[in-house]
């Protein structure tokens, strides 16, 4: 399955507001400093989907705010 996030990088706390079946907006702690900011969207959607970390990959996107994630 893939799904488009919305990443907001240093927020508050961590959250995801779903906006649509595949379109979602992912709120993480981290900075958007040398991958700190995916590698929190990463583990936020494996936790909220229930799948390991390793089964939730960025296809496009790496360096943008907006982003297309697989989810195996």
């Amino acid at each position: 399955m893939r799904v488009l996030v919305k990443a907001k990088p240093s927020s508050r706390e961590y959250g995801i507001e779903k906006i649509s079946e595949n379109n979602f907006v992912v709120s993480v702690k981290e900075p958007p400093v040398r991958g700190q900011a995916n590698e929190g969207i990463i583990r936020t959607l494996a936790e909220y989907f229930g799948v390991s970390r390793s089964q939730v990959r960025i296809v496009s996107g790496w360096t943008s705010r907006n982003k297309i994630i697989e989810i195996l």
